[in-house]
């Protein structure tokens, strides 16, 4: 396909938001990292969407909002109604009702297996931020933590479950930083230690609100479209930026003191 055929993730949430004003470009971010869209990438590595992805895009989010499907559900469907994006009409929700076109039959994010979610698929729940949930039974099953490990993540601020009735209540960013803080502790990092990068990371997002909050406050939807574009470019420049800045400091220590 030709370059010009693709659209940007800003172009993408452009065209999304009259119809969706609630999608954001994390949202369209999280469903990548869960496999049910699958944008091509620059070669700096800026996502790039066909009309195929953004109308397979529209048919996720059709799906969550219309029939609130849980993400299990929707990627059945697509594994099993389109190879390429071309998504049955608005108002049809019959997956039979679908055939697959062209000779490619297998989509490549909808191959992904579920199993590579962050939360058990039994568990799974659409809900209007795009959050799944697992409970901190099935948490610390599903990720193999000492319950006294994870009330001193808890005791530290670098996780906050959500309250649920009697049950306590985790998304699959709080699970990925608790897979993370895990690794760091068995290489014998303290937990205490790591609220440092919480800090950090309020601070950045500080810096960050500066430059877009006026871009946000506008009622002009292209101007929130222009902002989640801007916020995922400074997110994106921050941890290039961090982790060079990281393996410059650490130089020393792999004997290469080069500048």
């Amino acid at each position: 396909m030709d370059e010009k055929y693709y659209k940007s993730i800003g172009e993408v949430l452009g065209l999304l938001l009259d119809e969706f004003p609630d999608v954001t470009i994390s949202k369209i971010r999280f469903l990548e990292s869960q496999g049910l869209i699958e944008p091509e990438r620059t070669p700096s590595g800026y996502r790039k969407f066909s009309d195929s992805e953004v109308d397979r895009l529209r048919f996720i989010l059709r799906e969550q909002r219309e029939n609130y499907l849980p993400l299990k559900v929707i990627r059945t469907r697509l594994d099993n109604d389109t190879s390429d994006g071309l998504i049955r009409p608005y108002d049809d929700t019959d997956p039979t009702g679908v055939r697959a076109v062209g000779a490619e039959a297998n989509h490549p994010a909808a191959a992904k297996k579920l199993n590579n979610a962050p939360v058990a698929p039994h568990k799974m729940r659409a809900q209007r931020d795009d959050t799944l949930s697992i409970d901190r039974g099935e948490l610390l099953h599903a990720i193999e933590m000492d319950d006294k490990l994870l009330k001193e993540i808890i005791a530290a601020g670098l996780v906050c479950p959500r309250k649920v009735g009697d049950l306590e209540m985790y998304s699959p960013l709080d699970r990925e930083i608790l897979v993370v803080i895990a690794k760091f502790n068995e290489l014998g990092i303290d937990v205490r230690n790591l609220k440092r990068w919480k800090q950090s990371a309020e601070s950045e997002v500080s810096l960050f609100e500066g430059r877009i909050k006026p871009y946000f406050l506008q009622k002009n939807p292209s101007a929130k479209a222009q902002a989640e574009v801007m916020l995922d470019d400074l997110i994106d420049l921050g941890e290039q930026l961090r982790a060079a800045l990281v393996e410059v400091a650490s130089r020393s220590f792999r004997g290469n003191r080069q500048s």
